[in-house]
């Protein structure tokens, strides 16, 4: 429940942030813009209106104090008021002091000081001029101002027109445009988080679902599965789990059969031998046979010490201990070797031995790994062979590998057991290497091996006649090991 929380919480947050930071943003930037819009509106709506009026004043001539008196000045007064009127805004005039001559609100006119001389000045100097605010404190609030000189004949300004618009628009602009920003940043937000809210739990429902296999894990129960979903991240990462759960249950089925195999393997021979030790010391074994059964303890005690060894051996080999010495060298040395040392076995089981004809032959490996493989094969070959039978050696080259294979006469082994005889612990009566005397774990130990020497180990078999094991070598060093000698 925690990781559901964690996830949902950050992505939630997350997603949160950057709806906010982005509508925030966005509603910024809109007002910024739209305000911009409308002083943009507004400076062209008043400079063509105070164009209008400035090009009808510039038909007045004459001295300005006669202006307001004159016919022409009470035509200009009436076309200011019907400007003003007619556009909502205050149109007005001054003298080149900045005192104002005539108004569109007529007696109304709220302008009660004249424009500050700074204003005037930056109308003389660029001909005309926009601002938003109180002209120097002439106009009672802020307004958007636009303004324009008229000049005489001689080039001389003779009176300023303004037109001015009430600067409280904006607000009321900006007020309704923030009212309809804020609910659809509102509406936006609610379907955001209603959507964030479910693509978060469809993201997480598969999440929890591997936190609640991986507790079953935890508590022993290693056959639960994830349901796998689409083919995202996600997906692959419930078929990742459903892949390491499986040798996990693979790991776990095997620990249990390798530690009910290793218990009955030790159990055997020391039942055995407790049963002949105690039999010698209670009288049952006569004194005359004690001789004889101390020989079966003796062989019962080997059979501990090489499944001890074996045991050993596969520890090494399981933990990457075990260091593989390679070199170049003639295999029938090996071969000659282990034949040589079980002669007197061979000669009392009057076993025939065909193609032992030594003949150089070079393969790239371990002689020590090589010597335990052919050893473990020989020595069953000798086990299973019947007295007065044959055991067939082979060594031959094909495709850059040495191959070599023993046969022998016997029972051999029957189809079914053929694909699990290099499997650990796994015994078939009628197996060679795999019966009362074995302990299972010998053709395990050669697969691993010649593995380890870049080769592969296989059995053949033809049931009630015979059977071959044959392994395979390299002739040389591999084409990396090669490069990197000529470069030293």
């Amino acid at each position: 429940m925690s990781v559901r929380k964690s996830i949902s919480s950050a992505y939630f947050s997350m997603t949160a942030v950057v709806l906010v930071t982005s509508i925030l943003a966005m509603g910024f930037l809109q007002m910024y813009l739209s305000m911009e819009y409308f002083k943009t509106d507004k400076e062209n709506t008043l400079d063509d209106i105070v164009t209008l009026a400035a090009a009808r004043a510039s038909m007045e001539q004459g001295p300005l104090e006669s202006w307001q008196e004159s016919a022409t000045g009470q035509q200009l007064q009436s076309t200011i008021s019907l400007i003003g009127q007619s556009s909502g805004n205050v149109v007005f005039a001054t003298d080149t002091a900045g005192r104002v001559l005539m108004c569109s609100e007529g007696e109304n006119c709220r302008h009660k000081t004249a424009v500050s001389e700074k204003i005037l000045e930056k109308i003389r100097t660029d001909g005309e001029y926009f601002e938003l605010g109180d002209l120097g404190g002439a106009a009672p609030q802020r307004y958007y101002t636009s303004a324009r000189a008229v000049y005489d004949e001689a080039g001389r300004a003779m009176v300023y027109v303004f037109a001015s618009a009430d600067a409280a628009g904006m607000g009321v602009f900006v007020s309704d445009m923030f009212s309809s920003f804020v609910l659809s940043a509102g509406l936006m937000l609610l379907v955001a988080s209603v959507l964030s809210i479910l693509l978060t739990s469809r993201l997480t429902t598969p999440l929890r679902r591997i936190a609640a296999a991986a507790r079953k894990f935890g508590g022993g129960d290693f056959s639960v599965r994830v349901p796998v979903e689409g083919d995202d991240e996600v997906a692959q990462l419930a078929q990742t789990f459903n892949n390491m759960a499986s040798s996990l249950e693979t790991i776990d089925s095997s620990r249990a059969s390798f530690m009910g195999n290793i218990a009955h393997e030790l159990r055997t021979p020391m039942t055995t031998i407790k049963g002949f030790i105690d039999g010698m010391l209670d009288g049952t074994i006569p004194p005359e046979m004690q001789q004889h059964y101390l020989s079966l303890v003796s062989q019962e005690v080997g059979r501990l010490a090489r499944l001890t060894q074996n045991m050993l051996d596969i520890t090494k080999l399981e933990a990457g201990e075990y260091r593989v010495h390679a070199s170049s060298y003639d295999v029938w040395e090996t071969i000659t070797a282990v034949v040589l040392s079980a002669e007197q076995r061979i000669e009392e089981n009057k076993i025939q031995i065909d193609g032992f004809v030594p003949s150089k032959t070079m393969v790239y490996a371990d002689a020590d790994l090589v010597y335990q493989v052919f050893y473990n094969i020989f020595d069953n070959a000798i086990k299973f062979t019947p007295e007065g039978g044959t055991i067939a050696l082979s060594v031959t080259k094909s495709g850059g590998a040495v191959t070599i294979s023993v046969q022998n006469t016997g029972e051999g082994i029957s189809p079914e057991a053929l694909p699990f005889v290099f499997e650990r612990f796994y015994k078939e009566d009628k197996s060679r290497g795999l019966n009362a005397w074995g302990n299972g774990l010998g053709l395990h130990i050669c697969k691993v091996l010649v593995n380890l020497s870049g080769g592969k180990i296989w059995a053949e078999s033809e049931l009630g006649s015979w059977c071959r094991f044959s392994f395979t070598l390299p002739m040389n060093p591999p084409a990396d090991q090669n490069r990197t000698r000529q470069r030293g």
